[in-house]
């Protein structure tokens, strides 16, 4: 048996729709699932099917299994007569494509009976299926509008990737921009230290006063933060190799303190000698 059918709604709609077990299943007229499905049943719908044929209702009592081939679905049933002894077996081929304005279905089926099926004809039988194959269109179509199925996103079908943790080495001697090897350069942070308010903002002085203000600015910088890394790099050698200090320079005004004394009491001492010759005289 061939048959075709259209479904108003995009190839991927309807190729999800006919994925899940549970729509096909309440798409099916006719068809009633059993509450408890038997143990091991996973994937097969298992239950009653009454199937109109003619004049009369033939009820089966089975189970089908849906699975996807080759793009499209295949859907295998078999079943036994709830009155009676005969058995059915079915075999559907569902093909999905694309077509204007929506999807094309094709139908293509076989099957294999005995008992009461057997009683018809092959033209009663092949349009009890198609008229089941419609009313199962009809349904899915209706089915699809109350509730569509979700289409994944490309985020959700792309595995997720873990990127290891960045560790950091605590005992790395790389050195930063700007350091130079064998250089230590030490910070000192004094909490509970004030700048002067003469000190603040003395950058933005001009003239003699705003050179005074630069140094005193200067002077409590490094009083209060330590010696930066420009001065310990022009810093002169200390130790054995540390050059040796210059004399102090003395001015005139202290040679006069010490001189004018002296020449006083040289004075006092050649009018004592001058006297004493006198007397001798």
């Amino acid at each position: 048996m061939e048959h075709e059918a259209f479904v108003p709604f995009p190839l991927e709609t309807v190729r999800l729709a006919l994925g899940e077990p549970d729509r096909v299943a309440r798409c099916v007229s006719g068809l009633q699932l059993d509450v408890d499905p038997p143990a091991g049943s996973a994937g097969t719908l298992t239950g009653r099917l009454r199937l109109r044929i003619g004049n009369s209702t033939i009820t089966y009592r089975g189970n089908v299994r849906i699975a996807e081939c080759d793009g499209g679905f295949e859907i295998e049933g078999e079943g036994v007569e709830a009155r009676g002894s005969g058995t059915v077996k079915a075999a559907l081929v569902i093909g999905v494509e694309p077509a204007e304005d929506g999807t094309r279905l094709g139908f293509s089926g076989a099957v294999q009976a005995e008992g009461r099926l057997t009683e018809y004809d092959a033209d009663t039988v092949d349009a009890a299926g198609r008229r089941l194959l419609d009313r199962f269109v009809a349904d899915l179509v209706t089915d699809l509008e109350a509730e569509p199925p979700a289409v994944p996103s490309a985020a959700a079908e792309q595995p997720s990737v873990t990127l290891p943790e960045e560790t950091v080495d605590e005992a790395d001697d790389t050195l930063l921009p700007g350091e130079e090897e064998g250089l230590d350069v030490v910070e000192f942070e004094v909490p509970g230290i004030e700048v002067p308010e003469n000190v603040a903002g003395l950058e933005e002085g001009t003239g003699l006063g705003a050179q005074a203000h630069s140094a005193e600015a200067a002077h409590a910088r490094r009083t209060m933060i330590g010696r930066s890394a420009e001065e310990v790099d022009h810093a002169p050698p200390r130790g054995r190799y540390a050059p040796v200090p210059a004399p102090p320079a003395t001015s005139a005004t202290a040679t006069l303190r010490w001189a004018a004394p002296a020449a006083a009491a040289l004075v006092a001492s050649a009018v004592v000698v001058g006297r004493v010759l006198r007397r001798r005289r």
